[in-house]
């Protein structure tokens, strides 16, 4: 029971110590927050409204008044670089660097932010020359990851793969796919330089790098059929079946082209349309449809894209039935059939783009690696308006 007395005594002491703790704080608090200048707060609040111009204006002032305010220049520097005024950006960061009386860990975050300016502006090599200086540091993942970023900007894919394989895994990301694009990269140079050979070795390591890697397949049998060598071509395109179906649309042309080289165009045609029966694909239906055309004639090619939409109902294959159609019907109507397929394209164009699954970007041509957000093979080879079908 004395026990038990005592708590009870004691909670009252424990409460009034807290208060004068927290009234400590608040003076302390207070009292710190006078010696900030005015316009600091005004920047706040400036910033806090989405005004941007005007936060600078007060901050700027705010450093005139007291220029020790170290976070406040790291602020207003990254509020230039986003502006896109690189040049004030980078004489802030650059004055940050040069005191003396800056401590090391704020010097390697000014230090990164000058590389970051530096590469908003432009300046790769004095970026690439800044982000080696961190190497090693507290920051040397992030001077890692941009180095990755300028080395891609400058086409150095040798030095992008270094890097990429000094980069930590997180979440799962090896970065297996980039390196192996990195790769393509370099093939692609060593193909445009008549070097097959070369190119060869290259794809060998993207793959062995990343096995699922479609882009080193379709390389490898572009260098077979330039040499001639048709059947080691389609063997090499027909993995891509394995490796993601969605991408035999981009092997397509390819494999019509070499199965008619080699005389046996009827077996290529089964074998396309087989794949769409699989794996239906607008751009696949393309060239099936052309095959078909030049195969059979147009009544074929009409009942096959006519099959096909009522399988996979689209604007786009209603606008390929459309072309069908104007070939095969009698002369009286066929200007009626134009006028309403020229309606239907005209809208067509707009959903027949490729969209990044990293950022949405849409674009009319496939690529491998995203003009905006810059991920590689983000663009699966489907046009946007198969996405908008898919349940």
């Amino acid at each position: 029971m004395e026990f038990e007395l005592w708590w009870l005594l004691a909670f009252p002491l424990f409460f009034a110590l807290g208060w004068i703790a927290a009234r400590i704080d608040i003076k302390h608090l207070v009292r710190e927050s006078r010696q900030l200048p005015r316009s600091y707060f005004k920047g706040l609040n400036f910033l806090l409204s989405e005004q941007p111009d005007k936060a600078i204006e007060a901050f700027i002032e705010a450093v005139k008044v007291d220029p020790q305010t170290i976070e406040l220049h790291f602020a207003l520097g990254s509020l230039f670089r986003r502006r896109g005024e690189t040049d004030r950006a980078i004489r802030m960061h650059q004055n940050l660097v040069e005191r003396v009386d800056l401590a090391d860990e704020q010097r390697l975050l000014a230090l990164s932010e000058l590389g970051q300016d530096y590469l908003k502006a432009g300046l790769l090599d004095r970026a690439e020359e800044v982000f080696g200086r961190l190497r090693g540091s507290a920051l040397n993942e992030v001077a890692l990851k941009f180095l990755l970023e300028i080395y891609q900007q400058e086409k150095e894919w040798r030095k992008a793969i270094e890097i990429a394989r000094e980069l930590p895994d997180h979440s799962g990301h090896l970065w297996q796919k980039e390196i192996a694009n990195f790769y393509c990269e370099l093939a692609t140079a060593e193909i445009s330089q008549s070097q097959p050979e070369a190119a060869r070795t290259l794809l060998e390591q993207a793959l062995a790098t990343n096995r699922k890697n479609v882009r080193a397949n379709l390389l490898q049998g572009e260098i077979e059929a330039a040499a001639g060598r048709h059947e080691a071509a389609l063997a090499v395109w027909q993995k891509v079946e394995q490796q993601n179906p969605v991408y035999l649309a981009l092997v397509a042309n390819r494999i019509r082209e070499s199965y008619r080289q080699i005389g046996r165009a009827e077996e290529g045609l089964r074998v396309l349309r087989g794949y769409l029966e699989q794996y239906p694909s607008l751009d696949l239906l393309d060239a099936v449809f052309q095959w078909q055309l030049e195969a059979s004639g147009a009544e074929d090619a009409y009942r096959l894209v006519r099959d096909e939409l009522r399988r996979n109902p689209t604007l786009i294959g209603l606008d390929k039935l459309l072309e069908a159609a104007i070939l095969t019907a009698p002369q009286e109507i066929r200007q009626d059939i134009e006028l309403v397929k020229g309606l239907i394209h005209a809208h067509t164009r707009r959903v027949a783009r490729y969209r990044c699954d990293n950022c949405g970007f849409k674009a009319r041509q496939f690529y491998w690696r995203c003009p905006a957000c810059g991920g590689w093979e983000t663009y699966p080879p489907r046009r946007t308006e198969e996405f908008d079908l898919t349940p």
